[in-house]
């Protein structure tokens, strides 16, 4: 049933144009078709998080700085990751039914995400509430950044329902052909945070606690535009709240699909934890250049991933028509569009980054600590790229597990294998922030061996073989 599903919507796709602009013309320019829309979502989500640093940053202090970043953003990828990459299952499926035009197991799908996003968003707020204060203090988090880090983490924790909602209802809307509507959501949901973050600290007063309360009552906002267009659509994936529940075989396949992406995500960030634990022992201003770096990082970790997200649907859409060298053509593609963004971001910051500093932080320990930081790390940037592209391309292609170990024994156990051994003996900031680079090169190397055995393989991906033995 799984594969006849999944032939059927790939050719209700392909009957309907939906993958001329991918299977055909002009390949950087299919990739690019797909990347800017992707990149545009990434940018206004990132914009909740970093203009809550911004604002603390310069109007209320280094302490509010810090405990906005650091361990506080860590701990909320930890909870928050594992749901995204579990609810990418339901992505999936509802896309396949979509394609097949299937409207009533869609309409299960619809509900059975939605319950999913309650039930996930009640239960990360119970854990991010009841271990705030103990993750603190396991992280070693700086006795003055306590306070700040547990007020923003226990407000920021109360709007995980709705978060969770409007995360599931753009991507059912995503799934269903409709990219525009969320990005709207965004932009009123990013205005409506920009402007509460302003009125909270500098008319109110209310420093830390005010960033929080803005960024729940934001996504409150969001969630509840997008559950009117749902509720209101006369499609197929209408919500009704008294359809509202669990279908057990739906469920099953978004946890198939879902499940191992959630725990990816989580050890990879968990081995950041780690990382920002010994972090923390370098003191507050150390705690929030990082935290200021973290905001300069994304702007170059949205692009590639960006990059990643379009080559994977590339991929994915040449494989079901069969063209294979046109993959392959993509995948090259890719990496060279990626490494001249990578290249321009890290001239850029190189020279300019001190500017970037300081749109969060008036405190030259904190700039001249960031800027340390900085000139370490970018230079590196540039090996990463090959695990999003690569990654990216053989995902697109059916082949889930085996990146995903790469990924986990090359990025996270590697890592953790470096803080205990060498940092152990050797605690300095930069020993710290070698793990970056170190794991980056070794699980770049692993990503290029893997794919040069697949084209070399005469059962793989990337060689004429049956659809049905790649689905397996």
């Amino acid at each position: 049933m799984k594969q006849s599903l999944f032939v059927r919507s790939r050719h209700a796709l392909h009957t309907a144009g939906g993958g001329a602009s991918i299977t055909e013309g002009v390949i950087w320019k299919s990739l690019l078709f797909f990347f800017f829309p992707i990149v545009a979502g990434t940018l206004f989500q990132q914009f909740y998080n970093t203009v809550d640093a911004f604002v603390v940053g310069q109007f209320v202090g280094t302490k509010a700085l810090a405990s906005v970043g650091g361990t506080t953003a860590v701990y909320v990828n930890l909870l928050m990751r594992f749901f995204v990459g579990l609810s990418s299952g339901a992505g999936v499926i509802i896309s396949q039914f979509w394609g097949a035009d299937d409207q009533r197991q869609m309409s299960q799908a619809v509900h059975t995400s939605l319950a999913l996003a309650l039930a996930g968003g009640i239960l990360v707020m119970l854990l991010g509430m009841g271990f705030t204060t103990t993750m603190l203090r396991l992280t070693k988090t700086p006795e003055e950044v306590v306070p700040l880090s547990r007020t923003y983490l226990m407000t920021f924790f109360s709007g995980t329902i709705p978060m969770f909602i409007y995360n599931m209802g753009a991507g059912i809307l995503r799934a269903a052909g409709d990219s525009r509507t969320p990005y709207r959501v965004l932009v009123i949901g990013c205005v409506t945070n920009i402007a509460l973050d302003f009125i909270f600290v500098l008319v109110f007063k209310l420093g830390v606690f005010g960033v929080a309360l803005a960024t729940v009552l934001c996504q409150v906002e969001s969630a509840v535009i997008v559950m009117v267009i749902l509720s209101r659509t006369r499609k197929s994936y209408r919500f009704k709240i008294q359809e509202l529940c669990f279908h057990g075989h739906i469920l099953k396949q978004i946890l198939r699909i879902g499940f191992p992406a959630g725990v990816q995500s989580s050890l990879y960030t968990i081995s950041n934890l780690i990382i920002q634990t010994n972090f923390n022992i370098f003191g507050t201003a150390s705690v929030a250049a990082w935290a200021a770096f973290g905001k300069i990082d994304a702007v170059f970790w949205m692009t590639v991933s960006a990059f990643g997200i379009a080559v994977t649907t590339f991929s994915g859409q040449n494989f079901g028509a069969r063209k294979i060298d046109r993959i392959k053509k993509g995948m090259w593609e890719t990496l060279l569009m990626s490494v001249i963004a990578t290249l321009i971001y890290t001239v850029s910051f190189w020279f300019f980054g001190r500017y970037f500093y300081m749109l969060f932080t008036k405190d030259a320990e904190v700039i001249e600590i960031g800027m340390d930081i900085l000139h370490f790390m970018i230079p590196w940037w540039i090996s990463y790229v090959s695990i999003e592209v690569l990654s990216g391309t053989i995902r697109g292609t059916g082949k889930s597990f085996v990146p995903m170990m790469i990924t986990v024994f090359g990025i996270c156990a590697l890592r953790l294998v470096w803080i205990f051994t060498y940092v152990t003996r050797h605690n300095t900031l930069h020993a710290v922030l070698t793990s970056y680079p170190l794991t980056w090169v070794v699980t770049s190397l692993a990503f290029w061996i893997y794919y040069f055995i697949l084209l070399k393989k005469k059962h793989s991906p990337f060689s004429l073989q049956s659809e049905e033995s790649s689905l397996s």
